[in-house]
């Protein structure tokens, strides 16, 4: 259910065109249990320099309200994106200038990261004091971001942790030599049909091999994958293992890499 922020208003009340939106901070509240809801409403109609435009009951609604309403700060409940995967970036892509904070039942040390590192504003536990969330969304309006001692630690260990993997070789995805062929050929610039015939196989066998490539070192396409290769010397010990290879070449520098998978 989506509703307006003003009780007196039906459910389904658009915003008229034109309307010049009052001043203030403009949230909208996303929480499944309504008595969550009412509570938030009542603890910001008591200041003067915040306003909620909508609420919201499920993720669903909550597109609907940001579509509907300009949006300063989205107050979201945890449980709402729980199993979502892609629902931060979903939102942080569909409304680019709403600070997103979610409010979460238990601080899981890697769910926190998570939510940090798909683009959430501030992470407040559900049990947050009134004056703290009040700060929190003038904070996060500002532009700043709301994290505690405890949350720092965690985000800096991930992406320390981060840093060590790409640089220990121990931890390096492990290809086959078919694999490591292959991409040697991509970063040459070929098509699959002209690394099909060299290796001696089909078209479909050389995307089977790509999507698994891919899958295994994190890119998405052959650009990504050639700047991959250069920046971790990924075929450095294939090359020296292979004296018949052909040398590779920078394609990101030489020539455009197709599109093509």
């Amino acid at each position: 259910m989506l509703t307006s922020a003003n009780p007196d208003k039906p459910a389904n009340h658009a915003a008229q065109p034109g309307a010049q939106p009052g001043p203030g901070i403009r949230v909208i509240l996303a929480d499944s249990q309504a008595i969550y809801r009412v509570g938030m409403r009542k603890v910001f109609a008591l200041e003067d320099d915040i306003r909620v435009v909508a609420q919201a009951e499920t993720l669903a609604n909550l597109h609907a309200a940001l579509q509907r309403y300009p949006t300063d700060v989205v107050v979201l409940e945890g449980q709402l994106i729980a199993g979502t995967i892609d629902a931060i970036p979903e939102l942080v892509k569909r409304s680019p200038d709403a600070k997103l904070i979610v409010q979460v039942v238990e601080t899981d040390e890697a769910n926190i990261v998570e939510l940090y590192r798909r683009g959430v504003r501030g992470v407040v536990p559900r049990s947050v004091s009134p004056d703290l969330l009040i700060k929190c969304v003038r904070k996060i309006a500002d532009g700043e971001t709301w994290i505690d001692n405890q949350s720092i630690s965690w985000v800096i260990e991930a992406y320390r942790s981060q840093a060590s993997n790409l640089t220990n070789p121990r931890v390096q995805p492990k290809l086959s030599k078919k694999e490591l062929a292959i991409i040697s050929c991509i970063t040459r610039g070929m098509r699959n049909k002209e690394i099909a015939y060299q290796i001696g196989t089909t078209e479909q066998v050389i995307k089977n091999y790509l999507r698994k490539v891919y899958d295994k070192l994190g890119v998405s396409d052959r650009l990504e994958l050639a700047l991959y290769c250069l920046h971790h010397q990924l075929l450095k010990s294939y090359l020296h293992d292979q004296p018949d290879a052909v040398p590779m070449i920078p394609a990101v520098q030489t020539m455009p890499l197709r599109a093509k998978m």
